[in-house]
């Protein structure tokens, strides 16, 4: 089995439920995908490392740095600065805030960033694009220069295009329509 069919099963097998959901966007949905029981999954962070680390490389993105908002998109980026490794140009990870801490050094970005890096901004599932943007802004604001968004999971609900709409060029591992969801 290719690593991309395994993170689809992965991902049906653990993270795609059925039912009503509130959505992090606002929206409701028939079906919720929880990344997370994929993403800290052991297998799960050896087929992001790779797929995620092949997907910047064939975007042409050479990134310094992998992160975006914590907690959904922390374990991919740290799965796929793992695989750099191995395959270097190594790619550090870092953890943006969901609010600056108000103590020790106020900062939002947490790990290896720093001014001037060239970064991709991670998303475990899109479903509006918000969270990306946050992390984007984010790191614009430190001064961090953004190549690109690589999401896992794009649920095709106009994330992507707003996000591209935005001049953000998004890499997505694999789509609800890949993973045999219908549209909601």
């Amino acid at each position: 089995m290719s690593d991309q069919a395994a993170l689809e099963q992965l991902l049906r097998d653990r993270s795609v439920r059925f039912g009503d959901f509130l959505l992090a966007s606002g929206q409701r949905s028939s079906y919720y995908i929880d990344c997370r029981l994929t993403t800290m999954s052991a297998q799960g962070m050896m087929l992001i490392g790779r797929l995620g680390l092949r997907a910047i490389r064939e975007a042409g993105w050479a990134p310094d740095a992998i992160g975006g908002l914590t907690m959904g998109a922390d374990p991919v980026a740290y799965a796929v600065a793992a695989a750099s490794a191995g395959a270097p140009p190594i790619i550090d990870a870092f953890s943006v805030r969901k609010e600056a801490k108000s103590h020790g050094t106020g900062r939002s970005i947490e790990g290896n960033f720093r001014e001037g890096a060239k970064v991709v901004v991670v998303e475990d599932v899109i479903t509006s694009g918000g969270s990306a943007e946050k992390a984007i802004g984010a790191v614009r604001d430190a001064g961090g220069i953004v190549l690109g968004v690589l999401a896992v999971v794009d649920r095709e609900q106009g994330g992507r295009a707003h996000l591209t709409a935005a001049g953000h060029w998004v890499v997505a591992l694999t789509t609800t329509s890949r993973l045999g969801i219908p549209a909601a």
